[in-house]
């Protein structure tokens, strides 16, 4: 029987990711929030006289201190974990010098962003070690957190654990009553888990259905992490970073907070919720209220599957004795029209580690698509627990099982949650970046599956071209 899980869906029940590949039960209790959440540094810099913005990423080896007195080697982006949050407007160009410093192949994916395949930073736009790759698109998007990573086929999974990863935020012209002030009440959280051996070193073992479960957590970069609240209202751009793990985010007194935003955008209208369901690569922004002088707890409650397993708390929030007053939530945040439907219905089964019982292969095309395109994609999850992003492209999720999606799931998306034995219909909308011999990637975000074939490839297209272009990629072996 296929499972009605739209309850699940909605987050109207417990469940937070984070077990052990053992079952931890999670980390309550266990913490003493000693230390203040990092704040990523923000790289914003002013366009030259050729009116292009350009951004210097080094991605490096280095050492971290997350627990206590215990030293681990870690990789990031100009420091030694994690990098900088990236910041441009809809219109800007921008250029990107990215250097692999790690001494392994890899790549840089700027997930969330429309922009030309060749610049998309997926397994075909490998960089090798002291290499640089000098990516340049011009930004024509709605405002929306975005994020980078690797995405080398095969060890995306590694890479991205080792801390290659960071927001790149998208402004426009569209003005909004909400929280701005990056660092004060505009604050990143990049939710990842992890594990670490007895000596402090992050753990790599990927076995296991999902791969890497962590038993601690990490905000930002930060162990056992607290934060000060200065105004009245906070608004967190919540990435889940993790390699697999899903999250029911929601706090200890059970308030109720308002998601603004999902991955490609603000919602229509803030949607009110006590619990938020985030699956790895999903972006949320919340807008939460505090009163002076209170603590609360961000928490994430425990599920019933192995990838949602185990009650843990994430970050003490702490209100100063007063307050900044902020602005009243709107209303109403942008004109949302209807999801375009459109005529072409594509399926996709998701197994064990394939699509359509096929695992990735880096010289063939699995689909051909008409520049602008609004398609229907029927997600079709027959095992369990997955997760579906499509590159370069924007999504609404039209149902899951038959069943209307929450208020907070009716945005604009490029990444969604697939609960075991769930079909999940999406109406997709694809770009204008023609080029019929460089692909783009659809795939499962949970890393281990993504790097055992769990991903397929498609190319924009001339309207009326589709049939006659090749399917193969006769340069796929430089990967």
């Amino acid at each position: 029987m296929r499972r009605r899980n739209f309850l699940a869906l909605t987050g109207l029940f417990a469940g937070l990711a984070l077990t052990g590949c053992g079952g931890a039960d999670g980390n309550t209790g266990t913490l003493g929030f000693r230390n203040a959440l990092r704040i990523p540094p923000l790289l914003d810099p002013a366009a030259g006289a050729d009116g292009v913005r350009r951004f210097d990423l080094r991605l490096r080896q280095g050492r971290s201190e997350f627990l206590p007195g215990k030293s681990t080697p870690t990789w990031g982006v100009n420091g030694d974990y994690l990098g900088p949050t990236l910041r441009a407007r809809r219109g800007d160009r921008v250029a990107m010098a990215v250097t692999n410093e790690v001494g392994e192949p890899t790549t840089l994916h700027w997930h969330g962003m429309r922009l030309p395949a060749r610049m998309d930073g997926g397994p075909h736009q490998t960089i090798q070690p002291g290499g640089t790759w000098s990516p340049e698109w011009t930004v024509d998007q709605p405002a929306a957190t975005t994020w980078y990573h690797p995405h080398p086929h095969g060890t995306t999974s590694q890479h991205v654990y080792r801390g290659l990863a960071g927001l790149f935020l998208l402004d426009d012209d569209h003005e909004v009553a909400l929280p701005k002030t990056y660092g004060t009440d505009d604050i990143p959280l990049v939710i990842q888990d992890k594990k670490f051996t007895e000596d402090g070193r992050l753990d790599e073992d990927f076995g296991g259905t999902y791969g890497l479960l962590g038993d601690q957590l990490l905000v930002n970069g930060t162990y056992d992490p607290h934060f000060q609240v200065t105004t009245t209202r906070v608004r967190f751009r919540v990435l889940n970073g993790s390699n697999a793990h899903v999250y029911h985010l929601g706090f200890a007194d059970n308030r109720v907070f308002h998601v603004v935003a999902s991955d490609a955008g603000l919602l229509a209208r803030p949607a009110p919720v006590d619990r938020l369901r985030i699956s790895p690569g999903e972006r949320f922004e919340i807008v939460v209220g505090f009163a002076p002088g209170e603590q609360v707890l961000l928490k994430g409650f425990s599920g019933d599957e192995e990838i949602d397993r185990g009650d843990y708390d994430i970050l003490r929030l702490v209100a100063a004795a007063q307050l900044a007053p902020s602005a009243e939530l709107p209303q109403v945040l942008t004109p949302l029209a209807p999801p375009a439907v459109g005529a072409t219905v594509r399926r996709f089964r998701l197994g064990g580690t394939n699509i359509n019982g096929r695992e990735m292969d880096m010289a063939r095309i699995d689909e051909v698509i008409p520049a602008g395109a609004h398609e229907v994609w029927e997600v079709d999850n027959i095992t369990f627990a997955h997760n579906f992003h499509i590159h370069d492209a924007v999504f609404r999720v039209l149902d899951v099982d038959g069943e209307e999606p929450p208020e907070h799931l009716r945005g604009p998306k490029d990444t969604v949650f697939s609960p075991g034995k769930t079909l999940t219909r999406l109406a997709v909308e694809f770009g204008n970046h023609v080029d019929p011999a460089m692909p783009y990637m659809y795939h499962c975000h949970i890393l281990r599956h993504e790097d055992r074939g769990m991903m397929g490839q498609f190319v924009i297209v001339e309207p009326g071209t589709e049939n006659s272009t090749p399917r193969e990629l006769h340069s796929a072996g430089h990967h």
